[in-house]
């Protein structure tokens, strides 16, 4: 059946469920997707064309290309004998696609997933209402707590938002279900077993080069969801002009894989079956025209395999019917259950409808053997919609039309053939350069004679020439006549190369900037030459432009990423359902956050939105730190504010909040200002006050001061009056005391008086009887006159008179 199929013919689809699960269905859509990639109606298929294509964008990538194109420009005639160049390519576009590709790859971005089913949007809700009530009692709560001392609120009272638009602020950047930590933890933890990043940066690779990427994930008991990398050369589906490929029926991949490998994924498959198949395989040549190496052509033992999933509808059909005891029931019936209409109405009833399911499909290329075709197992169906259906390949192409892929790379092939061309025909120039020479007339030497009867020759003539610059010649021949070779050596100028050079350095430099221009690399992009008067923001301004000229691989990128975590999405209730690895699955995320564990029983129950959220490039960045700085410059946020806004991925949120918080402080500095005005007005009255009560405190200071001095001044007096009271008293009884002993002298001089006058009269009256004695003896014995005045005893140191004095 299969050999007589036309080609390019797909199966009709609207056939019954069972015709479309037979042998001989898959069969068909086998060979049609193989006629319509590897067909050769027009002399090559779909499929090369497509590898061969590939294979040149990603040479020329690689700065790898073929220079057989430049030798044919070069050669006359295919004859390259005269040429010694260096054929190989500059490596211009690499560089390019290295800008692009490494400067996308390091955006990082967070996967975000947003509860959508009944129970989550209920939860959302119920929350948001608990914050409403707080918000609405909030002076009610703040009552009851200062008055009892009772907490009120039923959510923490210091994140209450003050209005609903800090509510719906609130609500995006703080609230955030336990389920769906829960789910972003799952989706990253899958990604991170699959090293998507290293994926990641090969689809972005792709997608520069190539102008489309893909990839894969599926589904295994033993090894849970599988990502994989899809090399879109080996790529096929359906004619689509999406840039999604969302509205394909088929898409499959083409491998090659050893007759070994594939008796381990298809155990049913006999020797002797494998044997045809071997025979059967498409074998050609090595080497094929367009110069490419076919792995299925090395050997016999290599087979290419057409992997692919096909797109169809299938009917559920419900029979109902009435039960003796007067209840329903339901049985399940193929699609070819279609009693008459009468029947139904009286006796049962009938329920169908249409939904999407895909059949997994393996067919070895060049034969007629399909080795699988079944419904696929796990479909990954939207809980939303369980009518559709999703492919297990993701794909984009984000500059596709008519089915015509465009890619960064093939935009500059032409200019760096051109550069190529341009970069061989300088060395071609500069191989053909010579150094200046030297024109020496040897008939003109011969006229000249040096004058020491040798003529010049032509050694010593460029040995002085060399050496000093200086060249001896004649005017006149010997024969008088004018002579025509007087200069004999003249400078032979060869600087046509250099004019060459310069034009072909230029049109290198033209062909650069074409590349520049078509691509919008410009130079700020890459740094490479950057003007030293161009200003900083005029910098940025160009940066920005060039990274808006290649926002489209970035978005291509982020559809597949955010494409796949859907699926993720999809899949992990399937590890949670029926995978072996389960309980190891909910122990590696659990291993980031325990509280997580409880919600994963039930994670396959909900439906989430997935969507990524970028983060800010360096632009943008620039342009919300501009947005603090002024903010803080005006003294319109805190520290801490700014702290918070810089932590947010999301531009538009972080400028949000940036707005509110500034709002925020506005009112807070208005109300701190109101407030400060009633102190300021509380303070004055206090003080009007206090100082009203200093004064009488004063005023009463002042009386109890002067009573107290008065009474100081009393007690002094009296004080005084008793100090001079005892002084007088003291010195009454010192002049007493000094009146006695003056007294006591006076008597004391008295007595003394007395004595010494007794004593005198005493004296006087003992000489007065020794000289009555004397005068007595004197006239006894008739004597001379006898003199009593002493002789010696009135006078000090027997030498002094006192007669004289």
């Amino acid at each position: 059946m299969a050999e007589t199929l036309q080609k390019g013919y797909f199966p009709s689809q609207t056939v019954s469920d069972i015709e479309k699960a037979s042998y001989e269905y898959g069969l068909e859509v086998g060979k049609a997707i193989e006629s319509e990639w590897f067909g050769r109606d027009s002399g090559t298929n779909r499929f090369n064309a497509n590898q061969a294509e590939f294979h040149r964008l990603r040479l020329y990538a690689r700065g790898e290309q073929s220079v057989q194109k430049y030798k044919d420009e070069l050669s006359i005639n295919g004859d390259l004998s005269y040429l010694n160049l260096d054929w190989k390519p500059v490596p211009i576009i690499p560089k390019f696609v290295d800008i692009v590709v490494n400067g996308i790859a390091d955006r990082v971005f967070d996967i975000k997933a947003y509860s959508q089913d009944p129970y989550g949007v209920s939860k959302r809700t119920e929350y948001m209402e608990s914050i409403l009530r707080d918000m609405r009692t909030k002076e009610l709560n703040e009552f009851a707590e200062e008055a009892f001392g009772i907490n009120t609120y039923e959510n923490d009272k210091d994140t209450i938002p003050r209005d609903e638009e800090e509510l719906s602020l609130h609500m995006q950047l703080t609230y955030k279900q336990s389920i769906e930590i829960a789910e972003e933890q799952a989706i990253n933890t899958i990604l991170q077993g699959n090293k998507y990043d290293l994926t990641k940066r090969r689809l972005y690779y792709d997608l520069a080069v190539l102008g489309i990427a893909s990839v894969k994930n599926t589904f295994t008991k033993s090894q849970g969801v599988v990502i994989e990398y899809v090399d879109p050369a080996n790529l096929v589906y359906s004619y689509s002009d999406s840039p999604y490929f969302d509205d394909i029926y088929y898409c499959g991949e083409v491998k090659t894989i050893p007759i070994n490998e594939l008796k381990k994924q298809f155990p049913g498959l006999t020797n002797e079956d494998l044997e045809d198949i071997t025979k059967q395989a498409i074998h050609k040549s090595t080497l094929n025209r367009n110069g490419l190496y076919d792995r299925a052509n090395l050997d016999s033992n290599m087979v290419q395999i057409l992997y692919f999933n096909y797109k169809t509808f299938m009917n559920e059909v419900y029979k109902i019917k009435e039960t003796g005891m007067g209840g329903s029931k339901i049985l399940m019936k193929d699609d070819s259950f279609n009693p008459p209409a009468e029947v139904v109405s009286e006796k049962y009833g009938k329920i169908s409808k249409s939904v999407e399911v895909l059949y997994d499909g393996a067919l070895v290329l060049g034969t007629n053997k399909l080795l699988k075709w079944e419904m696929a197992k796990n479909m990954m169906r939207p809980k939303s919609d369980y009518t559709k259906v999703k492919m297990n390949y993701s794909i984009s192409a984000p500059r596709i039309y008519k089915g015509r892929i465009e890619s960064l790379v093939s935009r500059i092939t032409g200019f760096a053939d051109t550069i190529q061309l341009t970069h061989l025909k300088l060395q071609q120039v500069m191989s053909r350069m010579v150094p200046d020479g030297v024109y020496l007339d040897a008939d003109g030497l011969a006229e000249v004679d040096l004058g020491n009867g040798t003529n010049y020759n032509p050694q010593e003539a460029l040995n002085m020439f060399f050496q000093t610059g200086s060249v001896i010649g004649r005017s006149y021949n010997a024969d008088g006549d004018m002579n025509p070779g007087k200069v004999p050596i003249q400078e032979i100028q060869s600087g046509n190369g250099g004019g060459k050079i310069q034009s072909l350095i230029q049109t290198y430099n033209y062909y650069l900037q074409m590349i520049r221009d078509v691509t919008g690399l410009n130079e700020a992009r890459d740094a490479s030459t950057p003007s030293e008067h161009t200003l900083v923001g005029v910098q940025k301004l160009a940066a920005a432009n060039s990274n808006t000229a290649t926002r489209h691989i970035l978005n291509g990128g982020l559809l597949l990423t955010s494409e796949l975590a859907e699926n993720l999405s999809l899949r992990i209730s399937d590890i949670l359902e029926y995978s072996p690895t389960r309980s190891a699955f909910i122990q590696q995320i659990g291993a980031h956050n325990v509280g997580t564990l409880d919600e994963l029983s039930m994670l396959h129950l909900h439906d989430f939105g997935i969507f990524i959220e970028l983060t800010p490039d360096e632009e943008e960045k620039a342009m919300l730190e501009n947005n603090i700085q002024a903010a803080l410059s005006k003294n319109s946020i805190e520290l801490e504010d700014a702290i918070d806004v810089r932590e947010i991925k999301n531009i538009k949120l972080a400028n949000q909040l940036l707005k509110l918080r500034r709002k925020t402080k506005i009112e807070n500095d208005q109300a701190m200002q109101q407030q400060n005005i009633q102190a300021q007005s509380q303070a004055n009255a206090q003080a009007q006050q206090v100082a009203a009560q200093a004064e009488v405190q004063k005023q009463e200071a002042l009386t109890q001061s002067k009573i107290q001095l008065e009474q100081a001044k009393s007690d002094f007096d009296t004080q005084k009056m008793q100090a001079e009271a005892d002084l007088k008293k003291q010195l009454m009884d010192h002049e007493f005391q000094l009146n006695i002993q003056l007294k006591d002298k006076e008597m004391e001089a008295l007595k003394l008086r007395e004595d010494s006058k007794e004593n005198r009269k005493d004296e006087r009256t003992k000489i007065q009887a020794s000289q009555q004695s004397e005068l007595i003896e004197q006239r006894k014995s008739g004597g001379p006159a006898k003199k009593f005045e002493s002789s010696g005893n009135d006078i000090m140191g027997g030498g002094v008179d006192m007669g004289g004095i």
